[in-house]
């Protein structure tokens, strides 16, 4: 397929929104485009603004959002089908079309389909028909979704139809979409297609338990063999509009279904001190040990060497004859392999000093628990992290690996009950066959969600729900059989998180909308801030009110019929089991634990203490029985050190998902610039939620600040707010709330919590508090070193006030420009305190805080052993490659100004400690590129996070094997009062360079975040923008991407212009900005934008004098560059930092660095050869001409 899209635009959707999921990948790697090849059409359309001072003669159209918009430019007709009929000879025949503002103006993407059909296209998505739904970027990726699924679905429909006779042309024929519903072949489109079997199993669970088996909400547990997909449902199914499904962003209505990568086939491994399970998944193929295909240890490997699968109930199907039983043997070898491996690892490490080896059993049930905890914490994610009690839930369990663990797994959440459907193995394919019919019609809107507005919202709402009840009385519908639903999307003036609001449950009143209180939906609570509809929807529901239960007859024997007797492992040991087969046993029959219940498509384990009973439906209820809790002691256990590391981090993430929810920031909500942790006692990271890596070692110093500080002046209802760069801070508009954690009247805190999160205005000389030009402190903003936020309880609204706008008093500078949002958000991060101090209480309830502290520490203590085996072997592989016994790693690097940025590591071989140094570095400058302590520690924890290679507990432990040298009075410990806005945003990224340098880690990348402020009294913006990330051994540099110290995202194109006084003219990859070399470093990107009103500019950039550095013989990368083009032609180069008034008319340009290649390329080599050609044919007296480079 082909992507046609505004000229200027034409890497969008490779970049993105310019973060990267795995923040610790030096290899990162993001699923490629869906898209061939792409034209770029001549055509813009822009929002009217009042703001606007451009005065341009052009037509005006009212879009469908009410919005009025200024056409600028036409299409170029006739350069637009010479390039699609380029697209055509190419063969390619399916297009997404993607324009600027064709949410609210489709006029030209029409055009372009109605074109594109005429010349031979056989199928074309429109992004404003596929999802008419502000936000370029992921609409783009729902068309784009649309045009290459589409006609694969299309040409399987005809294929599948022509089997039948008549090819189906009378049938009626239904298809299940993503969000729930069935609809007619004929509307089946490939966007909406994505979820469509775990949407079965969804409303499978849904509506066979829900209000039949269990008045309690219900959570569905979709266990396969890659994967488990949780769900909830307590009623109503719970939708999302915008999911990211194998980095592919959708923008269309789906169940909201939460995937982990813990499956039966995932990978068992032990590392480091620690059982690991998955991500890694073995597959259908090799799959498992036991399939006999040469593939690894995994989950359905330790649940054969349990005895909780029985291979004589498994078809014949292995090895690679494909007819072969599951073999238990080579399961049972692996595992003894296995467990020889972590007796022997414990033994060396002390740590089985005062135990027994473990068993293989022990080994295999430690890998089950571990998987087990790993499922949990999506579920978690689930209920707890939007204020669900878990334990008040039904499991509803299903999949073919589901049965397995239902029981572990509602014991460690709680719950009571597991429901298992008689076709739980089956359960996608069974929901299908009980979903209703849905049809949904849904439009922009733009209006304010006011009383003035109500009688054109509740038309529209008339007029969508006419068209849905037209669409299902069309496929037979009664009146009666059909329910619509109607729904607002609704969002803040001035922020881009818009909910989906039903007003079930919220009838009408004399204040709102004929068709329910929407307000009462969208739980208002920020007074006099303007409530904006971006869109309206209606969701017409048939029901299909099918009842194909059957009801089996009560079981007349006083107890159910044993197949067979077997031996299963649990934490007793081997204990009789006895095994039922499902299709024996008949209604009321009772089966207490421990046994086996097999169906043809899963194998179901009834634990000890828990009862199952088969209900007149044929499915199985299990009673979760608590059983004798296992006492867990303080003394290191590697299966509970992993269990714990699951539970840690899963405080730290719902803490996250708090404080993204209940913020108004577009900079938190949107951009993700935040990150939430646990520490200890002692200030000393326990977890850290993989949010921000700047911030990753800096909170550390913040917390244990305050310790310092404060002493015993910490009570019970505190909460402390810092940001000062001497108290840990990062920079000043990066806030930290930290909150003790007392328990039970503890006179000391146990543990303490915390976030930091960027503020977008705290005062200072500058809108958006990040000065180009800043050379003190008190220029960048407010300050708090130890400042007590909340006392006893009571949120200190006016003292806080005060301090915010206190910047005010300095000349040219000023106090926050957006008091409102830095409140808002502030006690945002106090309820994401509050969320992680009920976990961490919760937790200690359930272990004992002796037990809770004591895991704390061996966590602590294993990623200390993970940073001390990679830097072993490190000095391992260079000393023996230099023959040397001393291992000293040196590299220097610049900042644009010259200053210096030097670093010695001298490695001990033997205990795999390092030391830092940092001596030789530059003095404290003149400016604001000054790094704080704090961001150093946070670059060397980031960096040596990074080459480990797989994932370990992020914490002060990786600290520990380290010392650090700073220079007092160099530019990475400046003085109290210097300027520290650059030194975050800049130089943190130089030090990344300097260390991967020293360690030959990789070329470097763009070595800079591209900070841009724009703004005046009333709009402030703030961005980074990403560039080229370096190569490395093995990997080419990805482009237009986020690196190292950041991965915050960017402001979809259509909200920015939306917003704010700006035209986005381009956004696309500079090609050959990234370093040559046997692996290319990535690209940078161009970003122009056109200034629409006289505003402030503020840009803080590095790398526009220094390239950032090959490897290896790899070639370094361009600098970037900033340039301001004014509307009367005149080119000016900005330089690296500064600020500027610019005028309306004027345009930024904004070219950023690539990054550098590694190894040396073939042309490399080829010059090599010729210039050796040449001298070699001047030693022999022949002429030969001068090589030339390619």
């Amino acid at each position: 397929m082909s992507l046609v899209i505004n000229k200027g635009f034409r890497d969008l959707l490779h970049i993105g929104n310019q973060s990267r999921p795995k923040i610790f990948d030096l290899a990162i790697t993001i699923p490629d485009v869906l898209y061939d090849d792409v034209v770029e059409v001549t055509e813009r359309v822009v929002l009217s603004s009042d703001r606007c001072q451009i005065k341009k003669q052009c037509k005006t159209a009212i879009g469908t959002t009410g919005e009025k918009v200024e056409i600028w430019e036409e299409i170029d007709k006739e350069k637009l089908t010479a390039d699609l009929q380029k697209i055509l000879d190419r063969g390619i025949m399916s297009l997404a079309v993607v324009l600027m503002h064709s949410y609210t103006f489709a006029d030209h993407e029409k055009e372009i389909g109605t074109l594109a059909k005429e010349m031979g296209f056989s199928h074309v998505s429109l992004s404003s028909e596929v999802m008419p739904m502000v936000k370029i970027v992921p609409r783009g990726f729902t068309a784009c979704a649309d045009a290459y699924l589409t006609p694969c679905i299309k040409k399987y429909v005809h294929g599948f139809s022509s089997g039948f006779k008549g090819g189906l042309k009378n049938a009626r024929v239904l298809f299940m979409q993503s969000d729930g519903g069935l609809t007619p072949v004929q509307s089946f489109y490939g966007s909406r297609a994505i979820l469509s079997g775990p949407a079965g199993g969804v409303v499978g669970y849904a509506m066979t338990t829900y209000h039949k088996e269990s008045d309690k909400p219900v959570i569905g547990f979709d266990m396969g063999g890659t994967s488990t997909d949780v769900s909830r449902y307590a009623g109503q199914f719970e939708h999302v509009f915008e999911t990211t499904t194998a980095g592919i962003t959708i923008q269309a209505p789906q169940l909201d279904i939460n995937t982990v990568a813990a499956g039966g086939g995932s990978q068992l491994y032990f590392r480091s001190g620690m059982f690991v399970v998955g991500p890694e998944s073995a597959g259908a193929h090799p799959g498992p040990v036991c399939y006999k295909k040469g593939g690894p240890l995994a989950v359905t490997d330790a649940n054969l060497c349990l005895g909780r699968l029985l291979p004589e109930h498994f078809p014949h199907i292995f090895g690679k004859t494909e007819d072969q039983p599951l073999d238990k043997e080579a399961t049972l070898k692996a595992f003894d392999n296995a467990t020889k491996e972590i007796n022997e690892y414990m033994r060396i490490e002390g740590s089985a000093a005062n135990k027994q080896a473990l068993t293989r059993e022990e080994v295999a049930m430690g890998f089950i628990s571990v998987a087990n905890e790993a499922m949990c914490r999506p579920i978690r994610a689930l209920t707890e992290a939007k204020g669900f009690d878990t334990s008040r839930h039904v499991l509803a369990c299903f999949g073919g690996a589901g049965g397995q663990h239902a029981c572990s797994i509602a014991r460690s959440l709680g719950m009571t009950s597991v429901f298992i459907h008689r076709y739980s193995g089956i359960l996608s394919a069974y929901g299908m066959a009980l979903a209703d019919v849905v049809h949904e019609a849904q439009e922009p809107c733009a209006s304010i969600y006011t009383s003035e507005n109500f009688q054109t919202i509740d038309s529209r709402i008339k007029e969508l729900s006419t068209e849905c009840q037209a669409e299902l009385e069309k496929q037979g519908f009664s009146t009666s059989q059909i329910e619509l639903q109607p729904f607002l999307h609704l969002r803040y003036d001035r922020t881009d998180c818009a909910l989906m609001c039903s007003t079930e449950n919220f009838p009408a009143t004399q204040g709102s909308s004929k068709y329910g209180d929407f307000l009462q939906a969208f739980l208002a609570s920020i007074p006099g801030r303007p409530i904006i509809v971006d869109d309206i929807r209606v969701r017409g529901i048939g029901k299909s009110c099918i009842e194909i239960e059957q009801k089996l007859p009560k079981s007349q024997l006083s107890s159910p019929p044993v197949n067979s007797m077997t031996k299963c492992y649990f934490d007793e040991g081997y204990l009789e089991t006895k095994v039922y087969l499902l299709e024996k046993l008949q209604a009321e029959d009772k089966i207490q634990g421990p046994s086996i219940i097999i169906d043809q498509n899963s194998t179901i384990l009834v634990e000890p203490n828990c009862e199952a009973i088969i209900t007149e439906n044929g499915d199985i209820k299990i009673k979760i029985g608590r059983g004798e809790i296992e006492k867990i002691g303080s003394d290191l256990d590697p299966i509970q050190l992993s269990i714990f590391s699951h539970r840690f981090m899963s405080i730290a993430e719902q803490m996250g998902r708090t404080l993204q929810r209940t913020a108004i920031s577009t900079n938190i909500k949107e951009r993700l610039d935040f990150s939430c942790a646990l520490f200890g006692p002692d200030g000393g990271l326990v977890s850290n939620a993989p949010h921000i890596p700047v911030h990753l070692g800096a909170m550390q110093e913040t917390v244990q600040c305050q310790l310092r500080t404060l002493g015993d002046d910490m009570h019970d209802g505190d909460v402390i707010l810092s940001n000062h760069p001497q108290s840990g801070g990062s920079h000043l508009p990066d806030l930290t709330v930290i909150t003790p954690v007392f328990y039970k009247k503890s006179k000391r805190p146990v543990f303490f919590v915390a976030s930091r999160g960027h503020h977008a205005d705290i005062g200072g000389i500058t809108p958006g508090s990040m000065p180009a030009h800043s050379h003190y402190l008190w220029q960048e903003g407010a300050v708090f070193k130890s400042f007590k936020l909340v006392k006893a309880g009571v949120f200190q609204e006016e003292e806080v006030t005060a301090a915010l706008n206190a910047p005010g008093v300095y000349p040219g500078s000023s106090g926050t420009r957006n008091l409102h949002d830095n409140l808002s958000d502030l006690r945002a991060q106090v309820a994401a305190s509050q969320k992680g101090i009920h976990l961490v209480c919760g937790l200690i309830d359930e272990y004992g805080l002796d037990v809770v502290q004591a895991y704390m520490a061996h966590i602590q203590h294993n990623a200390e052993i993970a940073v001390r085996d990679m830097l072993k072997y490190l000095a391992h592989e260079r000393n023996k490659s230099y023959g040397s016994d001393i291992c000293q790693l040196k590299a220097v690097d610049h900042m644009d100004d010259g200053t210096r940025i030097c670093l010695t590591v001298d490695i001990n071989e033997q205990d795999g400690s390092a030391m830092f140094d940092f001596t030789g570095t530059g003095f404290e400058v003149f400016g604001n590129c000054n790094a704080p302590r704090a961001i150093t520690f946070s670059a060397v924890i980031y960096s040596l996070r990074c080459m480990v290679g797989y994932d370990i507990p992020l914490n002060q432990g990786c600290l520990k094997p380290i010392s650090v040298h700073i220079p007092p009075g160099c530019i990475l410990d400046p003085s109290e009062m210097a300027a520290v806005v650059g030194g975050n945003v800049l130089t943190s990224q130089r030090i990344v360079d300097v260390i991967f340098k020293a360690f030959r880690a990789c070329a470097a990348s763009q070595g800079c975040m591209n900070n841009i402020t724009f703004g005046d009294e009333e709009v402030g913006y703030y961005e980074t923008v990403a560039g080229g990330a370096g190569a490395g051994p093995g990997w080419h540099g990805r482009s237009g991407v986020h690196t190292h110290m950041t991965n915050t995202r960017i402001t979809d194109p259509e909200i920015l212009e939306r917003r704010y006084p700006v035209i986005l003219n381009q956004f696309a990859l500079n090609p050959h900005t990234g370093g040559r070399g046997a692996y290319r470093g990535g690209d940078g990107v161009i970003r122009e934008m056109t200034f629409r009103k006289v505003l402030t500019l503020s840009i803080l950039t590095e790398r526009r004098t220094f390239q950032p550095y090959g490897m290896e013989g790899g070639h370094p990368a361009k600098v970037g560059q900033n340039l301001l083009i004014h509307k009367d032609g005149r080119i000016l180069n900005l330089g690296g930092k500064t600020s500027v008034t610019v005028e309306d008319g004027d345009c930024f340009r904004l070219i950023t660095p690539g990054g550098g290649g590694y190894g040396v390329g073939f042309c490399d080599q080829l010059d090599k050869r010729r210039v050796e050609a040449y001298r070699l044919a001047q030693e022999l007296g022949l002429e030969l001409q001068e090589p030339n480079r390619p």
